[in-house]
């Protein structure tokens, strides 16, 4: 599944001509999902009515071909359930709601957010704990708590760590899937019981991350292994600079978006474009 990029213009404004061009590229491509405005898509500096507008267009544009997932979270448990029914109301297929930013909510304070979430609105909801972004854990004890409810149906966890899905896995007895958020250790993830991965390499290659996932889930070990081997300098150099700087410069290379990136983020320093170069063509990626 594809954590999409917001393509925008010079100055800042969503680029809707791009974005129409790239979900065509990405239905092409074999993507199995597109997950529009989470982290990848710059939802931190998007305003609510852009997040409601791009997640409007994209399931108008994809027509139930493939599944659309809307990034609906935020710091404030209000304005989580107002885009989260939003987002129903278009006909999302399922909606990513990561853990509550800068707050620091307790455990507790945790399962009360999702809980609030999960009993106002009916959609099938995926957890997102990402703590290396928002100083805030979501702990295994704390998803199998969730686990309880039925339209809470996954979560997306980005730490990389196997022995945490494996607990996740077998504390909730296959009442959620687990994603990786991860691209270095989804293949890891998935040999041990994730179910696919919320991919930003997706971005750039979307045939080779469709292939990877489809063949470590078919139990294809070596040849997963060797599409990761082809991949991984690019899984990296996606990260040389907060993401999606390096994804963005990755795509503009590509000839499929412009420049345009929101403050407080920039475009990719110069210093790391020939990394990324280098990974885009070790990975068969035309530059």
């Amino acid at each position: 599944m594809v954590a999409l990029i917001t393509p925008m213009h010079k100055n800042g404004t969503i680029d809707k001509k791009a974005l129409h061009d790239l979900i065509e590229w990405h239905l092409h491509a074999k993507t199995d999902a597109i997950v529009v405005v989470g982290t990848t898509g710059e939802s931190a500096t998007l305003e609510p009515y852009e997040q409601s507008e791009l997640i409007s267009l994209v399931v108008q544009q994809v027509a139930k071909k493939i599944p659309v997932i809307a990034g609906t979270g935020s710091n404030s448990t209000k304005l989580t359930l107002r885009l989260t029914e939003q987002a129903k109301k278009v006909g999302v297929d399922a909606c990513l709601i990561v853990t509550p930013y800068y707050n620091k909510p307790t455990q507790n304070g945790l399962y009360q957010h999702y809980k609030m979430i999960a009993e106002t609105v009916d959609v099938p909801l995926i957890l997102y704990n990402v703590p290396g972004r928002t100083a805030c854990d979501m702990l295994p004890e704390t998803i199998e708590r969730l686990s309880q409810f039925k339209n809470i149906i996954g979560v997306k966890e980005a730490t990389g760590n196997i022995e945490r899905t494996e607990k996740i896995l077998q504390n909730c007895d296959k009442k959620i899937q687990v994603y990786s958020g991860d691209d270095m250790t989804a293949l890891d993830l998935m040999l041990h019981g994730a179910v696919g991965v919320i991919s930003v390499t997706a971005n750039v290659a979307p045939e080779k991350m469709h292939e990877l996932c489809a063949a470590a889930l078919s139990g294809n070990v070596a040849l997963a292994k060797k599409i990761n081997d082809d991949l991984m300098l690019l899984h990296k150099c996606l990260f040389l600079e907060s993401n999606p700087i390096p994804t963005k410069w990755a795509l503009y290379m590509m000839g499929k978006i412009d420049t345009g990136i929101r403050l407080p983020l920039l475009p990719l320093d110069e210093k790391y474009q020939e990394d990324l170069k280098l990974a885009m063509q070790q990975a068969g990626v035309k530059v």
